[in-house]
């Protein structure tokens, strides 16, 4: 399954793990965002996983766009329509995707790789992680859209206007990040917590999971009933009402 720039294995019982590799600094060109669309899309299909680990391999998780790349791309009018498609594509890969994606980040999270991660639904990061959005300094933007998912909008406007490093254990102070931690309990902390979801019903997670990419720009009581249609068609399935049974009888059991 894995593509050019783009290693997948299974770590876990019903857990890919998707790692980017492209060396030395993970910079996301052009095939790297093709393969990555092209995993993600057979990871969807794939009823054998229940849960996505991102993460790469490398002293840094992803330096972003691939700026030599664009340097010496044409550069016509139709070129830069279809990398913005492709870029776009590759994000909402992650968003839309009906398995939880969790995101281990060693390194730098810089521009596009910031991004990557902001589409997660969790983040894990290394102490030594930092996460930057410096396209100004290359008279370029964009990508603050996906930050406002973690972050509150005056730490999105500072990272974007001054292209400055965060430490991940300032995302971790504000909640962007769910853990900060030493690079060696980095992926066995993000696997935990993927193989945790990956053991629930995958009906459930599923049904639960897409809800997320709905309601984010509902009101307050659009998404809810929004998610109470999810919930009401999921309680009516067979494998929730197996769950159901087997979480009365564990408590059955306790009290015997």
């Amino acid at each position: 399954m894995s593509e050019p720039n783009v290693q997948v294995s299974t770590p876990a019982p019903y857990v890919a793990m998707i790692t980017l590799d492209r060396p030395p600094v993970n910079a996301l060109g052009r095939e790297m965002r093709e393969s990555l669309l092209r995993v993600f899309d057979r990871l969807e299909a794939n009823g054998d996983v229940n849960a996505i680990l991102l993460t790469a391999e490398g002293h840094v998780f992803c330096a972003g766009a691939d700026i030599k790349e664009k340097a010496a791309e044409a550069g016509t009018e139709s070129d830069y329509l279809r990398a913005n498609r492709l870029t776009r594509d590759v994000f909402f890969a992650i968003i839309e995707s009906s398995k939880p994606v969790i995101a281990a980040v060693q390194g730098a999270a810089l521009g596009a790789g910031c991004v990557l991660a902001a589409c997660c639904d969790m983040i894990f990061a290394a102490e030594g992680a930092v996460f930057a959005m410096p396209e100004i300094d290359v008279g370029q933007g964009g990508g603050a859209s996906f930050l406002q998912r973690i972050l509150p909008p005056p730490k999105i406007r500072r990272m974007v206007l001054t292209g400055e490093r965060v430490p991940a254990a300032e995302l971790y102070r504000l909640g962007a990040v769910e853990a900060c931690l030493p690079e060696s309990e980095l992926l066995p902390a993000a696997l935990a917590v993927a193989s945790s979801i990956a053991a629930k019903s995958a009906e459930a997670v599923r049904r639960v999971r897409g809800s997320f990419a709905s309601v984010e720009t509902m009101s307050l009581r659009d998404g809810f009933r929004v998610e109470q249609v999810y919930t009401s068609e999921l309680s009516r399935s067979p494998a929730a009402a197996a769950a159901r049974r087997a979480f009365l009888e564990k408590r059955v059991g306790k009290k015997s």
